[in-house]
């Protein structure tokens, strides 16, 4: 990475961290599900993992084990996402100017906006509300040139200050974020605005300090106003939540770390497992060759060849420990003997040979017939 950047390494360290195997597994399920993140359970994270991963991908800079655990993490992370409440509320203060403005007016597609700029909060909470779908917005400004930058950064309208009473009423949501230390709404606005609106509610914002709103307004039944003290509260409310959350979302990163463990370990017999398949196709198309029709005779002569040489090995075994104690290597005991015994037995679901089966064929010790 430094040769990369053309920078030296001491300039990395204390900038990077390495992990290995599960732990390395853990993380990147933890990322993928937002448990990772500054704030939890942001839903951007997922979004910003796909785009690595896609442009890695492109790159040709990934292979079959990081498609995989990559596929699993994004099953992790969609778990979390549908089994808890981990993304549902509000931690910060745009988010929840945009959750409350939907509580209150529903699909934000079919809202109208008046940003009265002045300052980035009311900027900040603007476009939170454009990337939740807000209709239509519109910015104003005793300064022409300042509505107008407002309105390049947000890409949305200007309107005239001098128009405001006029405009207001067509207002679903009003931002302020003036901070003139003198009131830009007050209740006889708010009062004739609803009016004209027949009613129908405003969402407010103020975002200001000291406030640009009339305090007034709160006693209007169809105003809903809120501050910044309001908004850090559902904020705070919210961020409790999905605290809580994190415990049973940490939970099934656990499960999902583990299944894919123990998935990753059994695939790592896949191989031996098509060996052994191979064996018993070869096995079967020479007994078919040899048998010429006859069934039984077919079956016999199967069985007999498939368990000749385990038979043997098992025979050897137990010979070397009787006469030796030891096996032909030399490092072998009376262990290896029941170390083999057990795995046929979990590989053939034989049972124990304390439950009255003693491995052989016809109950007399022998395994297999002479061809």
């Amino acid at each position: 990475m430094a040769d990369h950047a053309q920078i030296s390494a001491d300039e990395l360290d204390g900038q990077l961290y390495v992990l290995r195997g599960e732990d390395a597994v853990r993380q990147i399920f933890m990322v993928a599900a937002s448990l990772d993140s500054l704030m939890i359970g942001e839903p951007q994270v997922l979004g910003q993992v796909k785009a690595g991963h896609r442009m890695a991908r492109d790159a040709g800079m990934t292979g079959s084990e990081l498609e995989a655990l990559m596929q699993a993490a994004y099953t992790a992370a969609k778990r979390v996402r549908s089994e808890t409440a981990i993304d549902e509320r509000p931690v910060s203060i745009a988010a929840a100017a945009s959750q409350l403005a939907q509580d209150l007016h529903g699909d934000l597609s079919r809202c109208t906006g008046l940003l009265i700029a002045g300052g980035d909060m009311g900027e900040l909470v603007a476009r939170g509300l454009l990337s939740n779908g807000l209709g239509h917005l519109s910015v104003t400004h005793p300064s022409d040139a300042r509505a107008e930058t407002a309105a390049r950064n947000l890409d949305c309208h200007v309107a005239s200050f001098d128009t405001l009473a006029e405009i207001l009423p067509d207002a679903d949501i009003v931002l302020t974020s003036m901070g003139t230390r003198r009131y830009v709404l007050n209740a006889d606005m708010l009062s004739a605005a609803l009016k004209k609106r027949r009613h129908r509610p405003i969402f407010l914002v103020d975002t200001a300090v000291p406030g640009d709103i009339e305090p007034a307004v709160n006693r209007i039944d169809e105003a809903f106003l809120y501050d910044l003290n309001d908004l850090e509260r559902v904020a705070m409310e919210g961020r409790a939540i999905r605290e809580n959350e994190a415990v049973a979302a940490r939970s099934i990163i656990n499960a999902e770390v583990a299944d894919f463990q123990r998935g990753r370990a059994e695939r790592t017999a896949d191989p031996a497992v098509v060996r052994l398949r191979q064996h018993f196709e070869a096995a079967r198309d020479g007994v078919l060759a040899d048998a010429g029709g006859d069934a039984e005779k077919a079956t016999r002569l199967l069985i007999n060849r498939l368990l000749h040489g385990p038979s043997e090995v098992m025979r050897q075994l137990a010979a070397d420990v009787a006469l030796n104690g030891v096996g032909d290597n030399g490092n072998g005991n009376e262990q290896d003997l029941q170390a083999v015994e057990k795995a046929v037995n979990r590989l053939f679901g034989l049972g124990d040979a304390a439950d009255g089966d003693d491995g052989s064929a016809d109950g007399t010790g022998q395994m297999e017939e002479k061809e």
